[in-house]
């Protein structure tokens, strides 16, 4: 027997259903059943077995769910509708229009007391958040969807877990990020859950924290895992419409299992989408790889096409980070003029709570080009607001390559106490990052 509610409570819905509908307790029993059962039924004094609420239900014209629980099979589906067309509105970038319809969604899935649709808005709403840089608000969401939750299988509560960890990573708290995915990853190969839409996500994901705790090797090889799991196709918003369409059709015919499963296939389309910012975040590892390299062309190339996948998916936060980098590339390619203006217009979308790692790293970039124009003074300037954002982040690589920087400015205007009290700083930090401060790297997915 599935989950019903109480039998007051369905009691008291038999006999509001049979009185709407101008029914006798004799009319209502027949021929199966006596006036008296029904009566007893209606005061909540037995609990009617599935043949009784079979019986109630053809004779009341409901579905038999809608008895037993007070929600209809139509209204879950139409809900879920609902929530796909959230997701594709959300994949097009209209953050605004996407957290209204989810947060309606999230009272109508709080009402009729549907925990895995009320996941799904707050989902919805998380991801609103991180578009919209309110980090905050982005985490509660997501951790009020673990709790949704808590009883479903890991791959299913993933997502949430990866946008708790993805909130605290921009808002610059990159250990307890890694610390999440990568327990996620592990307790996921351990438990031989090998989900790969759920890897893909915590692989992609943990990248950027990766790379800004200087762990560059793990970040290649996680990309190069995510990019391995990345599933194929063509043009998923035109399939995921497709199925959408289908699926009212669908609905309008009664066919309502039908339209459910074409809802999934949709929705699981979209969910692709948003993992458009996280292949993204692939190709920009890959440029700074090439960075890394020397393949500066090749860097501002792999760097340029995730700039676009991003401005796509209107990430503008995780663009405004790598338009930093790509203005190191341009700088080192002699494009310095085109790297500072670049560098001056992101600025402003990143803040000590939003990208703290590349505010900083805007700042020491601004400075060395400033360096290089022999302005001193203004060099200095953006180096210390960089050293500021990075002891508050913990980006231990570039803490210690800032406190060098800042050192060798401090130590040619003839101020070597403060330039050794610079360097003694950047010494505290060198051997942090990619060794004991993040523990074994997780296992190897099966790809």
């Amino acid at each position: 027997m599935g989950e019903r509610d109480e039998p007051g409570t369905i009691g008291r819905r038999v006999q509001q259903l049979r009185v709407a509908r101008g029914l006798t307790q004799k009319q209502l029993a027949e021929p199966v059943y006596t006036p008296a059962y029904i009566s007893t039924l209606e005061a909540g004094r037995v609990r009617p077995s599935d043949d009784a609420l079979r019986h109630l239900a053809e004779r009341l014209g409901v579905e038999f769910d809608e008895l037993a629980t007070g929600r209809s099979a139509r209204q879950v589906t139409e809900m879920r509708l609902r929530l796909t067309e959230a997701q594709r509105i959300l994949a097009v970038g209209e953050a605004e229009s996407a957290v209204e319809q989810y947060t309606a969604l999230l009272a109508e899935a709080e009402a009729q007391e549907l925990p895995e649709e009320q996941a799904a808005a707050l989902l919805g709403l998380g991801e609103c958040a991180l578009d919209t840089g309110e980090l905050v608000d982005g985490r509660r969401y997501f951790e009020e969807a673990e709790e949704r939750l808590a009883d479903a299988p890991l791959p299913a509560r993933v997502p949430a877990l990866r946008g708790r960890a993805v909130a605290h990573y921009l808002a610059g708290e990159l250990r307890y990020a890694v610390y999440l995915l990568e327990s996620t990853i592990d307790e996921l190969n351990r438990g031989g859950l090998h989900d790969p839409d759920a890897l893909l996500l915590l692989y992609a994901s943990v990248i950027g924290p990766y790379m800004d705790m200087g762990a560059h090797a793990r970040a290649a090889q996680a990309a190069e895992f995510a990019l391995a799991l990345a599933p194929q196709s063509g043009d998923p918003a035109l399939v995921a419409r497709m199925h959408r369409s289908v699926a009212r059709t669908l609905l309008a015919e009664g066919r309502l299992a039908e339209a459910d499963a074409s809802l999934a296939k949709a929705a699981e389309l979209y969910r692709g989408l948003q993992l458009r910012t996280e292949l993204a975040n692939c190709h920009w590892m890959r440029g700074y790889v090439y960075a890394q390299n020397g393949e500066l062309e090749r860097a501002e190339a792999e760097m340029r096409e995730a700039l676009h996948m991003l401005s796509a998916a209107r990430a503008t936060l995780y663009s405004s980070q790598l338009t930093v980098e790509l203005a190191d590339v341009l700088h080192r390619r002699g494009r310095s003029e085109e790297a500072a203006e670049l560098l001056r217009d992101v600025l402003g979308g990143l803040s000590p709570e939003r990208g703290a790692v590349h505010a900083a790293a805007a700042h020491r970039l601004l400075g060395i080009i400033a360096e290089d124009a022999r302005d001193r003074d203004r060099a200095e300037e953006h180096y210390v607001r960089a050293l500021s954002l990075l002891e508050r982040a913990g980006a231990a690589g570039d803490l210690a390559d800032l406190c060098r920087l800042l050192g060798d400015l401090l130590r040619r205007t003839g101020r070597v106490e403060a330039a050794l009290d610079a360097y003694r700083t950047g010494l505290g930090h060198r051997t942090a990052p990619g060794t004991t401060t993040l523990g074994p790297a997780p296992a190897q997915p099966p790809v």
